[in-house]
C-alpha cells in the first residue's frame, strides 16, 4: 500500500507541477517552434517539462530520505547524484532559452558525470559472460589518503553514463517516447530490485519514484504533446536511468536490453553519418529509427507504443535470465535491429523506384 500511495502522490505532484512549468515556459517564450527537418509538431510547443520530473524525484527522495539511506549507499552518493542532474537541467533551460552550440552543451553532461564520481559512486565488478567477474577496481589513486581516481571504473562510468544520455536525447523526437521508454526502464529495475534474490529496497524506491514521475508528465507529453522535456529532461531521464543501472549493483545489462533498440539506434546513425563523411554530432536527419517508422505511416502513438512493448519485453526477460542468457538476448537484439535497418532501407528503395 505504501508503495501505492508514493506512486499516487508523484503522478499528483509531476502533473500538477508540469502545468506549472508549462505555462512559465510559455510566459517567458521559452517553446520550440515547428518547420525544422526533425520537428513534426504543428505548433509552438513549451519546453522545460523535464525540471517538472527532475524537482519531484529528488524532492521525493528527499521528504523519504529514510528510504533511500536503507542499504549501502549513503548521502555522499545521493548528493553526487543530485548536483550532476541539477547541472544538467541548469544546463538545458539555458540551452532550451538561447540554443547553444552543440559543444557547449556537451560541457553539462560532463560535469554531470564529474559529480556523480566525485559523489563517490563507482562500480567494483561487473560479471563476465564467460563466468566469474570482471574487476574495475583494481588500478586507484589516492591523494591525502583518500582514493578519488579508481581509473577503469570511472572510465567505464563515464562512458556508460554519456551514452545513456545522448540515447535519449537523440531519441527524443516523437511525444511521449522517451519518457514512456525510460518510465518502462525504471519499472523494471523496480521490479527487478523488489525480487527476493536481489532486494535492494533503496533502489526500488528511487525507480518507483522516476516511474511515477514519468506517468506523471506523460499526461501532457502524450500525443498530441502539451510540453516537451526540452534538453534537459531529455539529458535528465538519460542519466537518471543510467544512475539507477550502476547503483542498483552494476545491471547495466538489462538496462541496456530495456534501452537496447534506441542504443543501437544511435549506434547505427553515428556510424551511418561517419561513413557519410560528417560530423555526428553536429547534423540532424530523419533517418532515425522512430522517424523512418512514422514514414511508413504507422502514426505517433503507435509507433511509441512498438518501443514501450519491445523495452518492457527485453527488460522483463532480463530479469528472469542469467548472464549467458543475457548475452544471448543482447545478441537478438543486435540480429533485429539489423534486420529492421535493411528493411527498411529495401521499402525506402522500393519507394523511390515507384
Amino acid at each position: 500500500m505504501f508503495n501505492l500511495f508514493v506512486f499516487i502522490l508523484v503522478f499528483l505532484l509531476t502533473a500538477v507541477l508540469t502545468e506549472i512549468v508549462r505555462r512559465i515556459a510559455i510566459y517567458y517564450k521559452i517553446v520550440d517552434k515547428p518547420g525544422l527537418l526533425r520537428k513534426i509538431h504543428k505548433k509552438e510547443t513549451p519546453l522545460l517539462g523535464g525540471v517538472a520530473i527532475f524537482f519531484v524525484f529528488f524532492l521525493i527522495l528527499y521528504f523519504f530520505q529514510e528510504k533511500v539511506l536503507i542499504g549501502d549507499l549513503n548521502w555522499n552518493h545521493w548528493l553526487g547524484f543530485f548536483i550532476g542532474g541539477m547541472i544538467i537541467i541548469v544546463g538545458g533551460v539555458f540551452d532550451d532559452k538561447y540554443n547553444v552550440s552543440p559543444f557547449k552543451q556537451m560541457i553539462f553532461p560532463v560535469l554531470a558525470i564529474l559529480a556523480v564520481l566525485l559523489g563517490g559512486i563507482e562500480i567494483e565488478k561487473i560479471t563476465n559472460p564467460l563466468g566469474g567477474y570482471v574487476y574495475l577496481d583494481n588500478l586507484q589513486f589516492e591523494f591525502f589518503d583518500r582514493v578519488v581516481f579508481v581509473v577503469f571504473s570511472d572510465i567505464f562510468l563515464a562512458m556508460w553514463l554519456m551514452g545513456m544520455m545522448y540515447t535519449t536525447k537523440l531519441l527524443d523526437g516523437i511525444d511521449g517516447l522517451v519518457t514512456g521508454v525510460v518510465g518502462v526502464g525504471s519499472l523494471v529495475t523496480f521490479i527487478f530490485t523488489m525480487t527476493e534474490k536481489y532486494y535492494q529496497p533503496d533502489i526500488g524506491f528511487a525507480a518507483l519514484v522516476l516511474t511515477a514521475a514519468c506517468v506523471g508528465f506523460l499526461v501532457f507529453n502524450f500525443h498530441p504533446a502539451k510540453i516537451f522535456l526540452g534538453e534537459g529532461g531529455s539529458l535528465f531521464l538519460g542519466y537518471a536511468l543510467g544512475v539507477l543501472a550502476i547503483i542498483s549493483g552494476g545491471k547495466i545489462a538489462i538496462a541496456f536490453l530495456v534501452m537496447g533498440i534506441p542504443i543501437l539506434d544511435v549506434v547505427w546513425t553515428i556510424i551511418r553519418r561517419l561513413k557519410a563523411g560528417v560530423n555526428p554530432f553536429k547534423i540532424a536527419d530523419r533517418k532515425h529509427l522512430h522517424f523512418r517508422l512514422l514514414d511508413l505511416g504507422i502514426g505517433q502513438r503507435n509507433t511509441v507504443f512498438i518501443y514501450y512493448a519491445l523495452s518492457f519485453i527485453f527488460g522483463m526477460g532480463a530479469i528472469f535470465l542469467q548472464s549467458t542468457g543475457k548475452m544471448l538476448a543482447i545478441f537478438f537484439l543486435i540480429v533485429l535491429m539489423i534486420f529492421t535497418v535493411y528493411y527498411l532501407n529495401y521499402l525506402e528503395k522500393n519507394a523511390q523506384r515507384n
